[in-house]
């Protein structure tokens, strides 16, 4: 076991790690914002935090200094916290990473929390990530999914990825636990990249809302929805003050509504199997304890 694992770990029942981490993987800071939503919403427990000094250089990820109640200054140090949710009215748990993108030893770091999934029994993992992209905030946001197989994707209802090209600290944590036999998931939200200074609320909770999908469970989103209405709207009285910006973003709204209409065409047919299997899931998560 790892040194730094505790020797005494709690049981969960199938459980399930869902991670992200803060930088370049969270546009808007919509991914770690989810993951923050899920440890708020089921009180997670602390489990423990990854040893900063073996990752982090403390000249580009600073330590903060802070005050509390006006007088104790403290020192927060970058670093990555691992946490758990026992779940009601659900038969699976929840194990949460969240950090900022480690700076060294990439694959010592997955290592170290692949290490402690085997030892916990994770069932599956699912990284969360939003990136910056060309899609307009008064659309639904785009929320793109990949697995590593054919099988795996047909399975969690995702696309096979076939992505080449430069990836962050979630995509080699992904492919560390493939190595490992964990399936494992990806789920990115698309931010219009002019306006991806966080929060972004309505990404993050489309980030849950296909994460709700994805494990067919229900998640409470509390006051978010209504975060999300009203962060759009003022972002929408942003750009009306701009003609300019305006003019750009009804330019993206048309080349969506295009793309969308394009997409609607080629599903020429209905699997009556699929619908009424999506639609139990539904009625499952609405009433949980049925």
């Amino acid at each position: 076991m790892s040194p730094q694992i505790p020797d005494h770990l709690p049981e969960l029942r199938r459980p399930v790690l869902i991670a992200a981490f803060g930088g370049w993987n969270d546009a808007g800071d919509a991914a770690s914002a989810a993951i923050e939503h899920l440890s708020l919403t089921w009180d997670a427990t602390e489990l423990y935090d990854i040893d900063p000094d073996d990752y982090y250089d403390y000249q580009s990820s600073r330590p903060i200094v802070t005050l509390r109640d006006g007088v104790t200054r403290r020192l927060e140090w970058p670093s990555t916290g691992i946490s758990y949710c026992r779940l009601p009215h659900a038969d699976r748990d929840l194990i949460l990473v969240l950090g900022l993108e480690p700076n060294l030893r990439w694959r010592s770091f997955c290592q170290e929390i692949v290490n402690l999934a085997v030892i916990m029994e994770v069932e599956t993992v699912v990284t969360l990530g939003a990136l910056l992209a060309d899609t307009p905030h008064t659309r639904p946001v785009p929320i793109s999914g990949s697995a590593p197989t054919a099988e795996a994707a047909e399975r969690y209802g995702l696309q096979e990825s076939k992505y080449e090209g430069p990836t962050g600290i979630t995509g080699v944590l992904q492919d560390a636990f493939i190595q490992a036999g964990v399936p494992a998931v990806a789920l990115w939200a698309s931010v219009p990249h002019y306006i991806g200074h966080p929060p972004n609320p309505k990404a993050t909770l489309a980030l849950l809302t296909r994460l709700q999908d994805l494990l067919d469970l229900s998640i409470p989103l509390g006051v978010l929805p209504d975060q999300a209405a009203q962060w759009e709207q003022t972002i929408s009285e942003m750009t009306l003050e701009d003609d300019e910006m305006a003019g750009y973003v009804h330019e993206l709204e048309e080349r969506e509504d295009a793309d969308r209409a394009e997409a609607a065409a080629e599903l020429t047919e209905v699997d009556g199997d699929t619908l009424a299997a999506e639609f139990e899931k539904y009625l499952r998560r609405r009433h949980p304890g049925d």
